[in-house]
């Protein structure tokens, strides 16, 4: 079995506070350099790419420079999921690092920054997207509120970005991706609902959760995929048993059979509104 990914949270601590995310009831932790080094070489003969990514700022992390260093080590492509805030604090480390993709949540600074520091916070970004697109591609993520919905941020973020990049933004939510330069993106998509937001009750769909993905959290264990933000679903523990057996477990291919079958077979994917669009 190869998967297309793997997420890899290194933290789940983080510097902002968003309305939309999930309300994690874990304990607050880094991952240990040797935790994360074993956790690349369980996982290397899975998967060539990891995404820094569940919940948490990743570029919080005090020992961050050895971590890039060990994924570099192990030979992994690095996907790298960031607010942006902290871009220039790790500005060198970032710029001479092996990153593959950096994907930024744009709209985490509507409600985490004063207004006054909007523009400040959308120049950062271009600026560290410019300098380090030449090695690097960039996602620029924004919720998509379309209409007399979209709020004075997204027109912000739209203004400042045409400008920016050059590129006419008039019909940046006319589709999911718009090229701003070389290996530079805009993106859009509707805000989704974590587990349990809405409670839903879908019961026929299929997801790629255990088949080209799976996630493990800060403390090793082993989930299906990044929405599984509080390990409602664990498979395995990293530090108790071999990757191997932990995506053969029984839960595991249950899972992933359901799928196949186009079959919820876990509550928290009956109520999962990421996949649903809703």
């Amino acid at each position: 079995m190869r998967f297309k990914k793997v997420y890899v949270e290194i933290t789940n601590r983080c510097n902002f506070n968003c309305s939309y995310c999930c309300s994690s009831v874990r304990e607050k932790r880094f991952v240990s350099p040797e935790d994360f080094s074993a956790i690349l070489f369980s996982i290397k003969p899975y998967t060539d790419y990891i995404y820094l990514h569940v919940l948490g700022e990743p570029l919080l992390h005090p020992q961050l420079d050895i971590l890039l260093a060990e994924a570099s080590k192990q030979d992994f492509y690095v996907n790298l999921t960031t607010n942006g805030s902290l871009l220039q604090r790790r500005r060198e480390l970032l710029l001479r690092s092996a990153i593959r993709q950096f994907n930024l949540s744009l709209h985490d600074a509507e409600e985490n920054l004063p207004e006054s520091q909007w523009l400040s916070y959308l120049e950062e970004v271009s600026r560290f997207a410019k300098d380090k697109s030449s090695d690097s591609y960039f996602s620029l993520r924004l919720w998509n509120r379309v209409g007399d919905d979209v709020s004075r941020f997204n027109q912000l973020c739209l203004s400042f970005l045409s400008d920016f990049w050059r590129v006419d933004m008039s019909d940046a939510f006319s589709s999911r991706n718009k090229k701003l330069a070389d290996h530079v993106y805009f993106q859009n998509s509707a805000r989704f609902s974590w587990p349990g937001e809405k409670r839903l009750q879908v019961h026929r769909r299929s997801c790629y959760a255990v088949r080209d993905h799976v996630a493990i959290l800060v403390d090793g264990t082993v989930v299906p995929c990044c929405l599984d933000a509080n390990g409602a679903m664990p498979l395995g523990n990293l530090f108790e048993q071999p990757f191997s057996d932990i995506i053969v477990s029984e839960r595991a291919q249950r899972i992933l059979e359901g799928f196949r079958r186009h079959e919820v077979v876990e509550p928290i994917c009956a109520d999962c509104g990421f996949f649903a669009g809703l």
